[in-house]
């Protein structure tokens, strides 16, 4: 009997699927947008509660960014992690601008 050693397939630098899980090595930023619904506290409330490294204090200066520029990314990391925290963010409620790459 021989023995048969698999090689996984060659995949080229810089090509990625395009289906969810793809790409998950990538920076993602998520961004936050402005609405007319969420309280200055409630988004440092959310924020606090699932961006990592963000308490309520820095939630509000989030917030405070959010209300002043129209939006703020609230955290930049894997691509993996940003679809969590966006979707997340998404169903806390607030209004989330689509995954941004960098």
């Amino acid at each position: 009997m021989g023995s048969d050693v698999l090689t996984p397939p060659r995949v080229s630098p810089g090509e990625t699927g395009t289906g969810p899980g793809s790409g998950l090595g990538r920076p993602c930023s998520v961004i936050v947008m402005n609405d007319d619904h969420n309280t200055f506290e409630g988004v440092a409330t959310i924020l606090s509660q699932f961006v990592p490294g963000v308490d309520y204090a820095k939630g509000m200066s989030f917030a405070n960014a959010i209300h002043s520029k129209g939006q703020a990314t609230v955290w930049r990391g894997d691509h993996e992690r940003a679809e969590l925290v966006w979707e997340q963010l998404k169903g806390a409620g607030l209004t989330m601008a689509p995954l941004a790459d960098g």
